[in-house]
Formats: C-alpha cells, sequence, structure tokens
C-alpha cells in the first residue's frame, strides 16, 4: 500500500492527539492526574486510583444555553419526575462531532445523534440505524454503497438523505478537527447518488470500515446549521437526528430533552440532567445522600468497595463491566537496552500483572495478555502462555542469553505521565517487585515528566521504555493492531521512522506486520480474517514491541429508583433505555 506523506503524518498525528489526550491532566481546579480522562487520587500510604473507559478535557464550555428549550438552564439542579440525573467528574471540551475526539462528548453524540450502522443493544452484532440495510461492497473493496432510511427527520427539521449523510461526512475531513485524520485517511469521498443511496469511495480496503461507521462522529448533521470549512465548529450545540435535543450546555450541567419528533424508539425516560462534579469526593457524598440517580465516571476504588459493600442495604444497583481500554509498557527498540529482544524477553516474563492489578487497582482491573482486549473472541492470552506471569526464573534465562548479569546488571527506565497516579503505583510496583526478586541482577528507575513533554520525548525516542494506554475509536479488533505494529516508513535496520509505532514509541518495524495489517484490511470472510488476528498477536510475542499488562473495569451506581442502565459492549451507554420509577 502507498501511503502519502500527508496521509502519514495525519496517522502520526491522530495517535500523538490521542496518546496525549490520556496523558494530559484536568486544566480546571483542583489539579487532579488523569488516566484515559478519568481523573485519579491518591493519598500517601493507600491507593485510590480511578480508572476506566471515557477521556475528558475538563475545559469550560461556557456556559451558554444550548436552546431556549422549556427545561432552561440550571445552576446545579438535577432532574425532577421521570427525568433522570446522572453524576460524573467528566466534561466536555464540544459537542461538534467534526471535532469531539474524547469520549464522553462522544457518549453525549451517541444518544443525541444517529449512525449509518450500530449495536443492537447488550450485543456486538452489527445492524443498521440510519442504513436499511448492511453496505453493498464492490469486488475491490473501495465502494460502499449504502441504502438509507426516508423518515428520519433532524432537530430542526431537515429531512434526512444522502446529501446530509454526505456533508457531514465530508465535514468531518474537511473541517480538520481532532477526529479528521481517522476518517480522512480511509474515505476518499462520500457522494449521493441519483438512487438516494450514499456511496462512500475508500483509498484502499478497508473491512472494519462498517465498524467505523458506527463512531460517534459519522452522525448527521444539519446543513442549515453547520458549515464546511477548516476550523469552523459549533462546540456548545448540536443539531442530529437521534432521540434527544441538547436543551442546555454548561460546564457544570448538561440537559437533554427528548426528541418528540424521534423517528425511532422514544426514550424511556423524560430526559436526562446531567450534573458535572469538581472531585470524586463530591461525587460520591452527593449520589449516598440521594442527590442523583445514577453515578458514573468516576469514583475511586475505596469508594466503589464501600459502594458495592453497602448496595444491599440501601437498595442500590452495581453495574460492572469490563471494558476496550488497554494499558501497557512500550519498549523502545530503537536505544538499550531494548534493542536486545532476550532484554525484552525477560521483561514480558517477569512482569506481575496480577500484583499490578491487586496494588494498583484494588483489583477492580483485570490482567491482560495480548494487546487486542477479551472483549473481543479473537483474544489470546498469548504473553501469558508465551512468558508466564512473575516467571523470574524465565527471565533469567533471556537475561544470562543477553549477557546480563550481576556484575553486568539490567538498567532500566520506566517512564510515565507525572499527573497519572495509577501509573505512579503501577510503575513501583513493577520496580519493587522486579529489584526484590532479581536483586542485584536488574535495576528499575521510574522517573516522570509533564505530559507534553513526555510525548514530544517518545516520538523523538527519549525513552527506553513508557506506560501508557489506548482506548480504541471503533469496536474492531483491528483498532489495537494498526496503531501498535504498522509503520508506513522505515526498515528492519533502521526501524520505524514515520508512522504509528513511532508515535507509540517503540519504533517497531516488520514488513510481516504491515502485511498482516493490510491482509486482514482486505479480507471480508470474517474466519480468514480472525486467523489473520491470530498471526498478528503471535508477532507481538516473538518480536515483543510491548507488554501488555492490564485491562480497566467500568462501574455505574443507580438507585433502586432506576431501571434498565447497562454499560454496553462497545463501552457506551445508552441513556435512552434507563427507566425513571422502575
Amino acid at each position: 500500500m502507498i501511503v502519502s506523506l500527508m496521509l502519514r503524518l495525519r496517522q502520526m498525528q491522530l495517535i500523538s492527539r490521542k496518546l496525549s489526550h490520556m496523558l494530559l491532566p484536568p486544566q480546571s481546579p483542583p489539579k487532579l492526574p488523569l488516566n484515559l480522562a478519568r481523573r485519579q487520587f491518591l493519598k500517601l500510604g493507600r491507593f485510590v486510583g480511578l480508572f476506566g473507559l471515557c477521556l475528558v478535557l475538563a475545559v469550560g464550555c461556557g456556559g451558554r444555553s444550548a436552546s431556549d428549550s422549556a427545561s432552561g438552564p440550571v445552576e446545579g439542579a438535577v432532574g425532577s419526575g421521570d427525568r433522570v440525573s446522572i453524576g460524573t467528574t467528566l466534561s466536555a471540551r464540544t459537542l461538534d462531532p467534526a471535532d469531539a475526539y474524547e469520549i464522553f462528548p462522544g457518549i453525549l453524540l451517541y444518544n443525541m445523534g444517529d449512525r449509518l450502522y450500530t449495536y443492537a443493544p447488550g450485543s456486538t452484532e452489527l445492524v443498521p440505524q440510519l442504513a436499511t440495510a448492511m453496505p453493498t461492497v464492490s469486488d475491490d473493496g473501495l465502494t460502499y454503497t449504502i441504502p438509507l432510511r426516508d423518515d428520519v427527520t433532524l432537530h430542526d427539521g431537515t429531512a434526512f438523505d444522502a446529501e446530509v449523510m454526505a456533508f457531514s461526512i465530508q465535514r468531518i475531513i474537511e473541517n480538520g478537527g481532532r477526529p479528521a485524520a481517522l476518517i480522512a485517511d480511509k474515505v476518499e469521498s462520500a457522494t449521493a447518488a441519483e438512487t438516494g443511496e450514499l456511496v462512500i469511495q475508500l483509498k484502499a480496503p478497508f473491512a472494519a470500515f462498517p465498524a467505523l461507521l458506527t463512531f460517534w462522529s459519522v452522525t448527521p448533521v444539519s446543513p442549515s446549521a453547520y458549515e464546511v470549512g477548516a476550523g469552523s465548529f459549533k462546540p456548545d450545540s448540536f443539531i442530529g437526528s437521534g432521540p434527544y435535543k441538547l436543551a442546555s450546555f454548561s460546564s457544570d450541567v448538561i440537559k437533554l430533552d427528548v426528541n418528540p419528533d424521534y423517528w425511532g424508539e422514544k426514550p424511556a425516560n423524560g430526559g436526562i440532567d446531567i450534573q458535572v462534579f469538581t472531585s470524586a469526593v463530591n461525587l460520591y457524598n452527593t449520589f449516598t445522600s440521594g442527590g442523583l440517580d445514577v453515578a458514573y465516571q468516576t469514583l475511586d476504588p475505596d469508594q466503589i468497595a464501600k459502594l458495592e459493600a453497602d448496595a444491599p442495604s440501601k437498595n442500590w444497583t452495581v453495574i460492572e463491566a469490563g471494558s476496550t481500554v488497554v494499558n501497557y509498557l512500550s519498549l523502545n527498540q530503537k536505544i538499550a537496552p531494548f534493542d536486545d529482544l532476550n532484554v525484552r524477553k525477560a521483561v514480558a516474563a517477569m512482569i506481575d500483572r496480577q500484583l499490578i492489578s491487586d496494588r494498583a487497582f484494588s483489583g477492580q482491573a483485570e490482567p491482560l495478555y495480548s494487546l487486542i482486549p477479551k472483549s473481543f473472541d479473537v483474544y489470546e492470552p498469548v504473553f501469558e502462555k508465551a512468558y508466564g506471569d512473575g516467571n523470574y526464573e524465565e527471565a533469567k534465562k533471556y537475561l544470562s542469553t543477553a549477557g546480563i548479569s550481576e556484575a553486568n546488571p539490567l538498567e532500566f527506565e520506566i517512564w510515565y505521565p507525572s499527573a497519572s497516579t495509577p501509573r505512579a503505583v503501577a510503575a513501583n510496583t513493577i520496580k519493587q517487585a522486579v529489584e526484590q526478586q532479581l536483586p542485584g541482577l536488574v535495576n528499575v528507575t521510574v522517573s516522570t515528566a509533564e505530559s507534553a513533554t513526555l510525548w514530544d520525548n517518545v516520538e523523538k525516542g527519549a525513552y527506553n521504555s513508557v506506560l501508557s494506554n489506548w482506548y480504541p475509536d471503533y469496536f474492531d479488533p483491528e483498532n489495537f493492531v494498526q496503531p501498535f505494529l504498522t509503520c508506513d516508513q522505515g526498515s528492519a535496520e533502521a526501524l520505524c521512522e514515520a508512522g504509528a509505532t513511532q508515535s507509540n514509541g517503540s519504533f517497531y518495524y516488520s514488513d510481516k506486520a504491515n502485511q498482516l495489517v493490510i491482509a486482514q484490511n482486505a479480507e471480508q470472510d470474517p474466519a480468514k480474517r480472525d486467523a489473520i488476528f491470530s498471526d498478528l498477536q503471535q508477532l507481538m510475542i516473538d518480536d515483543v514491541p510491548y507488554i501488555p499488562l492490564w485491562q480497566t473495569k467500568d462501574y455505574i451506581f443507580t438507585t433502586a429508583d432506576v431501571g434498565d442502565v447497562a454499560i454496553e459492549p462497545n463501552q457506551q451507554f445508552l441513556l435512552w433505555q434507563i427507566q425513571k420509577g422502575a
């Protein structure tokens, strides 16, 4: 596949943006650390790290009303009647689909908008939503023809059709917002056919494209309310086609009203009132005192444990689910000591994932043995099979082969963003366990840097290892191999000079990996595609550019007054399903 310099740069910017956003600390007081958009807390001597699905940039949204809704703007108020009140510490930078890349505004867009395809509730089965059937794909895998519904009206009365959908997709590409590269790297054009169908032309075959079309940004918006043009965004409003309309949008309260003209199944509640808290303590106290129906994102492990313990007596419901967030150690193959494969294998063997989970997350995370998370059927615990877990005897063998001895000990640094408390706990847990089990043989230094500086240096190859994490843009295992194993420019000798693995800090280069990713993108047969993912996971343990560590869990707490609350397998939160007074 020939990839232009512009696309390579876009791809690097996309990955850099995503990872740097995951490392950025919140911007509003109190200044708390952030791990994948979850604020994390730590008091000396005890662990209270927060973790989870959502990415958040805690930037105020201006406090302006999004409409003249009857709900009206409120200050710190929660819902009443059959409206559902939800508390969170997450906040939204923007609600413009062409610029919203963080997951919390993504959840809001997912509930205020529709997509061409979605997932059947409670499953990972792709089903048409605004489309009427799955796409027809040309023999070369480049042209997707999608029939559309003709009974959909947007919030402002605009009739939905192929022209509206093509406009919305082209707007993502041309406006240059944060998700632009995600779409622009794949889509050549989106046009309306004379038949009324939507025709999307791809730049290269991409088997995961229907899954990409479930991404929250690929939602129709009104051409009357939005413009196409670089940097032309509307951060504090939304005019789409979904079951809710935006009633008000501010830094502390977000209100969604039911769309009375919605074409599909109407919400089971009378609206959603989201209260944004500045700390987990305030969220916890408000929920436990009866001020909220739902507490979601984020509570620390101690608070989660307390709520779980009190749930039976308080008649609360605890919803626990796995997430698709992967946390890993990136190993820089361009510099010592990880330019030696045996050293990389030694570290893979000595990592004790269960110990990290217990110490850093009070058991509210689970060990991970592949970069593809357990949410996918193709997941294989390849690192557990190949290297074990806390297997220090195996590690000694690899170290010996690499020429490591007490006279010539292994020295390496683990870097992490200074704002991330759980990574601090995880890094120090690795250091303590390794140095205790391999005294004099391995010395680990734990180092930190401010997140923007750290990630800039990662791309420059300054660090030999970095603790990082990754959340998917769409629910497909492709999104867990392409960003980790592919490189657009480089060689086996020079390693990666431009591409995804440079942005991830491993600088891994493999012709085989590149070819396998291209092959699975072109493969329409699910069984054959699954076999390619198996081969890619084998490459992970053969070459060890990264070491997967843990996968977070997600939690929602509700009162007895609400029902039908669930975290979907694709990590979405379907607000329209929630019933009040259930």
